[in-house]
């Protein structure tokens, strides 16, 4: 949630600044704003509610010079205090000689502002984040205390998340930034530094970048930086390259990021299972996994843990590995993992599942099991994230940065890599090799025959428009494909602002049928598979009561074309490997009917891209 910028070097602090908070924007955008210190130390603050474009409107119209080579910047999602310009960031202290910006929530803002206030201290907004630059002003009042240490004296003091940046004007030149459980690095530049939540603020400067861990600070000079804990303890550590450039995350033509990262499912289904497949011995090759095959040939059960479409991509994960590899599969929100009482063996796997590899309860859940000494692997996309760095072992993704707020391409990424887990346990358990052959030749295929599905991208259209003034969608799979259902019901809700529930079909007959009628759609997840016929029958129950059906049904399907209202035919491919053609179809369908209504498909109202708070 969130997104932080903040820049020190040679060049203007400004355009850097803007250009960061552009690239984060989807991060939040309910509020902007902006410090940048001058030449004389005299700190030039601007804030505005809504987007970015707002914020740099106001500062060219400003008839102060946001002049100076020092500044951090930070576009807002809301969490504690309304959208206003008093509760946008920077936040300062009394004197506003200290300014913050904060990803985060502090947990005992309240306390600490309470005492605050007894001290004399003033407090311009509602927000968590204030206490922050007024407990250091504190700790920092004799003078006594360069910005680090008293910024360390006040975490100290901090209970909650939080990734931040800290300047003062006292001391011009020098930010500090601080992590806990929310993402912060910092790029390395020649003689300039730039602190970002996210690499795509930093890309346009540098590849070489310092990841901050959990309980860390780092003090950013002219020249030089420091790493050391909140406990005051040094850290040596040297920057890393990332692999992949800005022009990865342009949008190169396409209207929206959602819409070029749908079009660029096919490319990541065959990144995900690039060197991967071993067809000779029909199983899957992972090399995060060497170190820890023996305790996974061994293991009882599997723990999945995610949230929002990592979720759901972790459901099929189940069918895949309770069918394939015969290894019995729970899957949790990871929001409700963290607080139930699992029952974990000694010889259970958990395995943690996160696009960013930041997601704050999926975090957490992998803390939980940390402490129970199992296993932990993460499924994630960002090299060098916290889940990446926390777990034993774990699969990157390789897809490249997905910047629209609707998980789309990492969602067909994870099935497709769980489908190759899934192989992988499947052979050391008991799978024949002619099966393994089976699954590696039509995964293969899987990228063409999603080209084909986006080669219907105008009859999808279409159908997106006719149906965009409907407000009420049931989505409906079986088996494999009710997960399918889970996320089109999803992406309809965050994209298109309508109601939607996705349900296992065989449960229509359980209370929900009494909502068919004509007002109501069901989106029903139809191809040819061994439970094809009862949902079948699911579309006549519908059919009888006058609700229209949209049926995503296997080329060549007459049957569907006679019962159902509307349909979008998939090729054909092996039942487990269905869920990786439907779901592409469901999210084009979920970005047409957004678009079709005038909706920001890649900044959906109260969303963001990567949750990093409870």
């Amino acid at each position: 949630m969130c997104g932080i910028v903040g820049y020190l070097g040679k060049k203007e602090a400004e355009p850097v600044l803007m250009a960061g908070l552009k690239r984060l924007e989807y991060r939040g955008y309910d509020s902007a704003g902006l410090v940048v210190l001058d030449k004389n130390q005299k700190a030039n603050l601007e804030k505005t509610i809504g987007r970015v474009s707002n914020l740099e409107e106001r500062i060219a119209g400003s008839a102060r010079a946001f002049t100076g080579k020092i500044g951090i910047a930070h576009t807002r999602w809301a969490t504690h205090g309304k959208v206003s310009e008093k509760n946008a960031h920077p936040h300062a202290d009394c004197s506003k000689t200290i300014f913050v910006v904060h990803n985060g929530i502090i947990e005992n803002f309240k306390e600490l502002k309470a005492k605050l206030t007894r001290a004399g201290h003033k407090f311009r907004s509602e927000t968590d984040t204030e206490v922050i630059p007024h407990l250091i002003e504190e700790f920092g009042k004799d003078g006594s205390l360069p910005l680090e240490e008293a910024a360390r004296q006040a975490l100290m003091r901090i209970k909650g998340t939080y990734g931040l940046a800290i300047l003062s004007s006292k001391e011009p030149e020098k930010i500090v930034l601080a992590r806990n459980f929310s993402p912060l690095i910092f790029g390395v530049g020649e003689d300039e530094f730039i602190a970002a939540s996210d690499p795509s603020a930093i890309l346009s400067f540098t590849k070489n970048v310092v990841y901050l861990g959990d309980g860390e600070i780092a003090v950013l000079t002219p020249f030089a930086y420091k790493i050391l804990t909140v406990g005051n303890q040094p850290i040596d550590r040297q920057s890393e390259k990332i692999n992949w450039d800005i022009e990865t995350a342009q949008k190169n033509g396409y209207p929206h990021f959602m819409l070029k990262e749908i079009f660029e499912e096919p490319e990541a289904v065959r990144n995900s299972i690039r060197g991967r497949l071993d067809e000779k011995n029909g199983t899957a090759v992972f090399g995060g996994l060497k170190s820890v095959e023996e305790k996974l040939e061994n293991a009882k059960k599997i723990f999945i843990s995610a949230c929002g479409s990592a979720y759901l991509a972790g459901k099929i994960g189940e069918y895949l590995l309770e069918e394939i590899a015969g290894l019995s599969t729970e899957v949790d929100y990871a929001s409700e993992f963290r607080y139930r009482q699992p029952v974990l063996g000694k010889d259970d796997v958990f395995l943690a599942i996160s696009q960013s590899g930041e997601t704050a309860d999926t975090l957490a859940s992998l803390y939980e099991v940390k402490e129970r000494n199992l296993l932990s692997l993460g499924l994630v996309n960002v090299v060098g994230s916290t889940i990446s760095r926390e777990t034993d072992a774990g699969i990157y993704q390789h897809i490249g940065p997905e910047i629209g707020v609707a998980s789309t391409k990492s969602f067909v990424s994870q099935a497709a890599i769980l489908t190759l887990f899934s192989l992988f346990l499947g052979r050391k358990r008991g799978l024949s090799l002619v099966s393994g052959r089976e699954i590696i030749r039509e995964i293969k295929r899987i990228p063409e025959l999603m080209e084909i599905i986006l080669g219907k991208k105008t009859t999808i259209k279409k159908l997106a428009a006719k149906y965009k003034n409907c407000r009420n969608f049931f989505y409906l799979g079986r088996k494999y494909n009710f997960p399918v259902a889970l996320e089109g019901a999803l992406k309809i809700k965050e994209i298109a602002y309508v109601h939607a529930e996705g349900y296992a079909s065989g449960e229509m007959k359980h209370g929900p049928i009494a909502m068919i009628d004509k007002n109501l759609v069901s989106v029903v997840v139809a191809p040819a598979d061994s439970l094809h016929q009862k949902v079948v029958s699911n579309i006549e129950e519908i059919k009888a009561r006058g609700g229209p059906v949209l049926a995503l049904a296997t080329e060549g399907d007459k049957q569907i074309k006679k019962i159902a209202d509307d349909v979008i035919y998939i090729p054909k491919t092996l039942e487990t490997l269905n869920p990786l053609l439907a779901v592409l179809a469901l999210h084009l369908f979920a970005y047409y009917a957004g678009v079709a209504k005038g909706y920001d498909v890649d900044r959906p109202r109260n969303l963001a891209k990567s949750v990093t708070v409870e």
